[in-house]
């Protein structure tokens, strides 16, 4: 699923970098075979070629059916793999709905 984690395979993972870390995660997590895959930030701190690799294999899992629920920052890479959104500030949930909806939306998230 990750072929840059083939060429690392004698590597320790305290040795890898964050995002072969987190694909390291994923890949393990992946091995007990979830219904359900919960990710907090997958792509925080990670180079954005990482981002590209982590956003397809993520969409991958999700066009096999596996039910992916993440908590992201990054609204470009959330935008890119979701169908549902929720918007929380402060333990408030700002905005609900679908992603095609949430683009439309996203001004009137936090009122100025």
């Amino acid at each position: 699923m990750f072929p840059v984690l083939v060429r690392l395979d004698a590597r320790l993972g305290g040795y890898l970098s964050g995002g072969e870390q987190q694909m390291l995660t994923i890949k393990r997590t992946l091995m007990g075979n979830p219904s359900l895959l919960l990710l907090y930030e997958p792509v925080e701190g990670v180079a954005p070629v990482v981002v590209q690799e982590l956003t397809r294999q993520i969409k991958a899992l999700k066009t096999m059916g596996l039910t992916i629920l993440f908590a992201e920052q990054n609204m470009h890479f959330a935008t890119q793999i979701s169908d549902r959104a929720y918007v929380i500030e402060k333990g408030h949930i700002r905005f609900q709905g679908t992603i095609v909806t949430s683009r439309r939306n996203q001004a009137t998230w936090f009122p100025a």
